[in-house]
């Protein structure tokens, strides 16, 4: 393997001998569309130029040609979305079920299930999902190019990486309790949170497998096959969830080991589906030693593109932190579980469009398709931001309800309710945040002209990030949280809205991120 200068530097990465270039030349490039005849979900939708085609119609009516594209941009897109979101809303309600289950067993066991998932695992969990996004990007635009046989080589080498990670987050959560207390959290709390955590370890490496997997499917705009097999396992999970917690005494140790069962059963009914479908004949060929070159330059655009998502998963980690040192940190931690839970569930919306938008963007400047990458951008973002609005007002009308789901404590319940209106507003600042990250996700940091401009912009939005969350916001978090004893969910405020588009929009400029491509 090797490069030869700053030119050929995307070498490694699109071929898994070092030869060749990112073009989509060669015999690839002449196959034909592994999604064809597909239908619902099938890969060879999601650029078919019908887009393009519309928004270069010059001779058109600008309102007769915003329409046509905004038809036929909504048919791709609820295609990709829908699904999408149905996947990512069930594996969360597999874990919010577990947590539920828990909160069950009395409020200390909600307050261990709910500082093991966000103060430990979620550590985890978004930087699995981080550096798996590097799949999301290369296998968009090596499919929007035809480049099939590429997208089986970056899943390995994400699967890799990935588990390598896995190891040292095992330890993680093997010394949660210490750690914990060091942090300062009840020591009570700390020592029932790492009895749950020690059962999420399987659940580290399901992560490293089923991301990287995933991102396949979606780049292929293969998306409705793991929803269903999602839904199969959701019903599984709660099943052998009762059977545990309640028949079986097995306690929060016994209802994490389902949910690592239960994300494991997904990640084995995916890669069957990958292994058995003529509709990926094309793009998985095969376990190959080949998908293992080029690993060091795989493992910076991973990098590249964890930044983001690690800072904003780790912040919500760190608040249910601070939550822990608050005045009866019991029913802090309680009614702040019950809110981060809804938040997570409809965010999981979001994440959805997130995919979708990562997709599409890649997929079509795989393509050269630049206009239609650029509608794709506007559509995606106004109907998240429709959706998110929607699941705000009814978060609203059922506030008094929806702390009794997770517990029968009537304090954690009030407290909840006084929180819905701050919920309401981060449900609908996070419906927009998400799909501006896959947007600069889906541009592929490694198609800069050079090592050190990427590694400048990667370090500038960190920095962005570090001084309006890390600093800004947990000033006012600590102030109204601790010495005012509003919570730490009055951090979600307007403010942090304000934090989060500053640093993304002002990062959503292709140009500087992929020479010649205009969004």
């Amino acid at each position: 393997m090797g490069t030869a200068g700053d030119d050929q530097q995307h070498a490694p990465l699109l071929s898994p001998d070092g030869e060749g270039g990112s073009g989509s030349e060669g015999g690839a490039a002449a196959a034909p569309s592994p999604g064809e005849g597909g239908g619902g979900g099938g890969g060879g939708h999601g650029v078919s130029g019908e887009l393009e085609r519309i928004l270069s119609d010059e001779s058109a009516p600008p309102a007769s040609r915003l329409a046509r594209a905004a038809r036929a941009e909504l048919r791709l897109l609820v295609a990709l979305a829908a699904p999408a979101c149905a996947v990512y809303m069930i594996n969360y309600l597999m874990s919010m079920s577990t947590r539920i289950f828990c909160g069950q067993l009395g409020t200390l066991e909600l307050a261990a299930a709910s500082l093991g998932n966000v103060g430990i695992q979620v550590f985890a969990y978004g930087l699995m999902l981080g550096m798996g996004s590097a799949v999301e990007t290369l296998c968009g635009q090596a499919y929007g190019a035809h480049r099939y046989e590429m997208l089986g080589f970056y899943m390995q080498r994400s699967f890799v990486l990935l588990a390598a990670t896995g190891v040292p987050l095992a330890a993680i959560y093997v010394f949660s309790d210490r750690i914990l207390v060091l942090l300062g959290e009840p020591a009570r709390i700390a020592a029932a949170a790492r009895v749950y955590v020690l059962g999420l370890i399987p659940q580290i490496f399901a992560y490293a497998a089923n991301f990287p997997i995933q991102k396949f499917l979606q780049a292929q705009s293969i998306v409705a096959p793991s929803a269903y097999i999602s839904a199969a396992t959701l019903a599984a999970h709660l099943a052998l969830s009762y059977l545990a917690v309640y028949r079986l005494g097995l306690g929060l140790l016994g209802a994490s080991l389902v949910l690592s069962l239960s994300w494991w059963v997904v990640v084995a009914g995916q890669f069957a589906y990958i292994a058995t479908s003529r509709r990926c004949r094309l793009t998985w060929t095969g376990f190959s030693c080949r998908a293992f070159s080029g690993l060091p330059e795989f493992l910076r655009l991973s990098a590249a593109s964890a930044v983001m998502l690690c800072l904003e998963t780790w912040y919500a980690q760190i608040t249910v932190l601070i939550a822990g040192l608050l005045k009866d940190p019991e029913i802090a931690l309680d009614s702040l579980a019950v809110c981060m839970s809804v938040a997570g569930w409809s965010f999981m919306v979001s994440v959805g469009f997130n995919a979708a938008a990562s997709v599409r963007v890649s997929n079509e400047l795989g393509a050269g398709h630049a206009k239609a990458a650029s509608f794709s951008v506007k559509v995606v973002t106004a109907v998240s931001a429709a959706v998110a609005c929607a699941i705000a007002a009814a978060v609203l009308c059922l506030r008094d309800r929806i702390g009794y789901v997770f517990t029968r404590g009537d304090d954690v319940a009030r407290a909840a309710s006084a929180m819905a209106p701050l919920l309401a507003v981060t449900i609908v600042l996070d419906g927009i945040q998400p799909v501006l990250s896959g947007i600069i996700i889906s541009i592929d940091f490694g198609a800069l002209k050079s090592k050190s401009c990427c590694c400048c912009v990667v370090l500038i939005i960190a920095w962005n990030f570090l001084i309006h969350y890390y600093s800004l916001e947990f000033a006012i978090c600590l102030r109204l949280g601790i010495f005012r004893r509003c919570g730490g969910w009055l951090r979600l405020a307007g403010v942090r809205g304000v934090c989060e588009h500053r640093v993304l929009l002002r990062h959503r400029d292709p140009p500087r991120l992929r020479p010649g491509v205009s969004l």
